[in-house]
């Protein structure tokens, strides 16, 4: 069987410092931008705590070059004649003295050891804000989202840049206005990542760029580096010979090889490929294919739809759309219409134009922010998180005065809708994170055992969303069967029906949230329950509508 090591990952090196990385349930700092946003000044506040640590190790660095110095000028004045100093009984004892103490004292001294404590203590002190194993892994599968979804070039994601391939040419998808070039270490980790969960599709196109990187730095090690070049080289060799590579995969082991010649593993691997090759029939790998998703089955649709980012000209055309200032006949509403862009007539998808306020968004955002917690979706009776929803999200309950049932009025008088508890859901506030998305699904239940029942008051009949924030790139919301999506909408709102009329789920409005590729993404989400508004949206005579 050929032979692959797996390198622990489970720990952060950086020289002096070695500090175990505990798998902590509060981790998830990847799911939500806003404590991305508060690594900051957890870095900060290291940044200070390492120029500390600088300073003292350069005052302990003059301290011995002040005593090579001292010794030096004795060598080179004192003791240049011919034995003549030693005669002199001070001279003598200041000789002894030093070897006998001083070399030792400054050979042996601990304060380089306690300076290194000193910064050690520091960052075990920060050890809960900093981010843990799953954080670094969730960041990666982010990277490599959007490098799907999107379609993006990984060498074009190293150089900082957003670009897919069209017409066999290379275009910038969006240029962001601040931007880094990952390091062949960053790289590493990423096709670490995938090369773990045995997922080589996307190892080899990581990892092949860790290697580029790797070699055009010379091989040369930084002491804040996890991987070298011939971890890379390793990772990679093997994750080619997976996806039926053999030939490649024996050449990078032999480059393997230069550097570490007695690798008994890599030469019995590389005795293994020559094998293979040489044989009547080698072996064929299938590949780099995908992964399959198995909860995803409307990926090419859905991806599609999120590239085009609400440009679909076909669809917009339609003469049955149209926008006009909506009052819905309420007299709040008379002196100060909102603007109505109607999306889409099936499913009915509406969006309300400056629904909310700048101080009333960010007053949502702010009450919201001490409850954020990583977003569940529904599994049976039960909610559990899940890969197919990056993101953090918070209930926030209103009351008439506040902000909240300010907004829940506001609602009411736009949809007509009954929104008071229970049988409009409280409001749910969330903050997507790296490469944060929600693939396809229903807002409606499917099963009557879906804790959408637990309010006893009937399925979700209507979703009203409301965006907080803008968003620079990414983060439309599409809608899978009806083939359109909607971008992001500062201060606006969407909604749409649910059910049928008659009560039936409308697999039209099977929707998603597409990965957010540049930008800090906030919604809220209203859902209105079909008990409550047996005046307010009646049944049809029709069973069947």
């Amino acid at each position: 069987m050929l032979e692959m090591k797996c390198p622990a990952c489970g720990y952060f090196s950086w020289g002096l410092l070695t500090l175990a990385v505990v798998s902590v349930c509060s981790a998830e700092i990847y799911t939500s931008l806003l404590n991305v946003k508060q690594l900051i000044g957890v870095e900060r506040q290291l940044i200070e705590c390492l120029r500390t640590y600088i300073d003292h190790e350069l005052d302990r660095l003059e301290d011995i070059k002040r005593f090579y110095a001292k010794v030096s000028d004795l060598h080179s004045e004192l003791y240049k004649g011919p034995g003549t100093a030693t005669a002199n009984p001070l001279v003598a004892f200041t000789l002894i003295k030093r070897l006998h103490s001083e070399w030792l004292n400054v050979v042996y001294s601990n304060e380089a050891l306690e300076n290194a404590q000193a910064l050690r203590s520091s960052l075990k002190k920060k050890e809960a804000d900093l981010p843990k194993l799953e954080d670094l892994q969730g960041a990666a599968h982010g990277l490599m989202r959007l490098q799907d979804v999107y379609a993006l070039q990984v060498g074009s994601l190293v150089m900082g840049r957003f670009q897919r391939v069209t017409n066999g040419k290379p275009f910038d998808i969006y240029m962001p206005a601040v931007s880094v070039p990952l390091s062949g270490d960053d790289c590493f980790l990423v096709g670490k990542v995938a090369y773990e969960q045995e997922d080589y599709y996307h190892s080899v196109k990581w990892l092949e760029e860790s290697v580029h990187l790797f070699r055009g730095a010379g091989g040369k090690w930084s002491p804040e580096n996890e991987g070298t070049l011939e971890d890379a080289l390793d990772h990679l060799a093997f994750s080619h010979f997976k996806t039926g590579n053999v030939s490649y995969a024996l050449s990078l082991s032999q480059e393997l090889l230069h550097y570490d010649p007695m690798n008994r593993r890599v030469l019995q691997n590389v005795e293994k490929y020559e094998k293979l090759l040489f044989a009547a029939t080698p072996p064929r790998g299938d590949g780099l294919k995908r992964p399959t998703s198995n909860h995803l089955r409307t990926r090419d649709t859905y991806e599609r739809l999120c590239q085009t980012q609400g440009s679909q000209p076909v669809h917009f055309e339609n003469p049955r759309l149209f926008c006009d200032y909506f009052t819905n006949n309420s007299p709040w509403l008379f002196l100060l219409p909102i603007r109505r862009e109607v999306l889409s007539m099936q499913p009915y998808v509406v969006l309300y134009h400056n629904f909310i306020t700048d101080t009333e968004a960010e007053d949502i955002k702010r009450l919201a922010q001490p409850g954020l917690r990583r977003s569940v979706v529904a599994a049976g009776e039960k909610q559990a998180t899940a890969d197919y929803r990056i993101s953090k999200s918070a209930w926030l309950k209103g009351s008439a005065h506040s902000i909240v049932g300010k907004l829940d009025l506001k609602i009411s008088m736009l949809t007509g809708l009954n929104v008071k508890h229970p049988y409009g859901e409280y409001l749910q506030v969330v903050n997507y994170g790296i490469g944060g998305h929600y693939e396809p699904h229903f807002d409606h239940a499917t099963s009557p055992s879906s804790p959408v029942f637990k309010l006893k008051t009937g399925n979700r009949v209507a979703t009203f969303m409301i965006y907080l924030s803008p968003v620079e790139a990414g983060g439309s919301t599409a809608f899978i069967y009806a083939n359109f999506s909607v971008p992001v909408v500062e201060k606006a709102a969407i909604f749409w029906w649910n059910l049928r009329r008659n009560g039936q789920g409308d697999e039209d409005t099977l929707h998603a949230g597409c990965p957010v590729l540049i930008g800090d993404k906030w919604v809220a989400n209203k859902w209105i329950h079909e008990y409550g508004q047996e005046f307010q949206h009646r049944c049809s005579l029709n069973p069947d509508e």
